[in-house]
């Protein structure tokens, strides 16, 4: 797919987060939308997965470890095909299959249930464990939070992933920078992050969260990459898209209210009508 019908789909997924967390009065748009386009990029360009066929057990597994920006996952879903746009506009709400955290046995396309920092990428380690084990040549990938990985559970499963030479897996880590109480450099530092799954035995690259090339050619180099699992270290802006709400720690987890979310998608629509012009 060429990059400008990347970059579309990846602002109509930053719309489809601003409308869900504004619906649901609640929510975690800052760090869905710093990771918008590296979700677009893994369900429209990367992984092997089939909405008529979610289940498919030949299919790319993906474990969302920071579970808390499931509506930048469930926006993307929505836009493959899995489920209803519309009702992105259930997030949260009593009953609705779209729960603040991923849940794999409610909502299409999710491979695991998540909400627990640390534990994703544990379960995301086990699927390509099992893989191997059934011969499969299915790959796993798993998105971490950079405030997520101050978590010990992470090492523990970069451990056993290295240890185990779990070359089918793909840990990427959304290092916007910020985590609920601030930056993380100054909240408890995971720096240096590379060195970190260097240490693990990963292969590790660097690449640019908003730039499909760069992502493009990161996937590449993980899929090519035998003997070792991957990490790929995403440098992104929090908020993205989105001015008012970039590099701002404090829409972690709140919701914005109806001028909020009126500025919000007015900014991404013009956006998307200029990406349309061009």
């Amino acid at each position: 797919m060429e990059n400008l019908e990347l970059q579309k789909l990846a602002n109509k997924v930053r719309q489809g987060i601003i409308i869900s967390t504004h619906a649901a009065k609640s929510g975690h748009p800052g760090g869905s939308l710093s990771a918008a386009d590296v979700f677009t990029y893994l369900y429209f360009e990367e992984m092997n997965v089939n909405p008529e066929n979610p289940k498919d057990p030949d299919r790319d597994r993906f474990v969302l470890s920071k579970g808390h920006t499931a509506p930048g996952l469930y926006s993307t879903l929505a836009l493959r095909g899995f489920f209803p746009f519309e009702d992105l506009s259930s997030l949260r709400h009593l009953g609705s299959y779209l729960q603040g955290h991923p849940d794999m046995k409610k909502t299409p396309g999710v491979d695991m249930s998540t909400g627990s920092l640390g534990q994703g990428v544990s379960a995301a380690v086990g699927m390509a464990l099992a893989a191997g084990i059934d011969k499969k040549d299915y790959r796993v990938y798993t998105l971490l939070g950079d405030g997520e990985i101050e978590e010990g559970q992470v090492w523990e499963a970069a451990m056993f992933a290295g240890f185990h030479k779990l070359d089918n897996l793909c840990v990427i880590v959304d290092n916007n920078g910020l985590q609920i109480d601030g930056p993380i450099d100054e909240v408890c530092s995971p720096y240096p992050i590379d060195k970190k799954f260097e240490a693990f035995n990963f292969h590790v690259v660097k690449a640019d969260a908003h730039d499909f090339d760069s992502l493009r050619a990161a996937f590449k180099e993980a899929k090519e990459t035998k003997g070792m699992p991957t990490a790929i270290i995403c440098s992104s802006v929090k908020g993205k898209g989105v001015s008012f709400m970039e590099n701002q720690a404090g829409w972690h987890g709140v919701a914005p209210n109806d001028e909020q979310k009126e500025a919000a998608l007015n900014e991404l629509k013009k956006a998307g009508e200029a990406l349309c012009q061009m």
